[in-house]
């Protein structure tokens, strides 16, 4: 019983990672689309907050085991924040 107890918890957590990263992005399109900078500020506000239960959720499960991760090596990091660069250069 505990192990089906523990796949409750996780699907119930994963559902809700799952609903907080879709909202995040669904906040995000709603931003570019809107010509109102008071729609937008509240848009990005309410985008921000959601990022921060999203990742709430995400340590949580962390915590629990439910979602475990590998460290980055510096290597990955470092090419990460390169092509983040390259990227924001591309678009400038």
């Amino acid at each position: 019983m505990h192990s089906k107890q523990d796949m409750n918890e996780r699907e119930l957590l994963t559902d809700l990672l799952h609903t907080e990263k879709d909202m995040a992005k669904t906040y995000a399109g709603s931003i570019t689309e809107s010509a109102s900078d008071e729609l937008r500020r509240l848009l990005t506000r309410h985008m921000s907050e959601c990022a921060e239960d999203q990742l709430c959720v995400f340590r949580e499960m962390q915590s629990r085991g439910l979602y475990p991760t590998k460290q980055a090596q510096q290597q990955e990091i470092s090419t990460a924040k390169q092509n983040m660069q390259d990227l924001q250069n591309e678009t400038w």
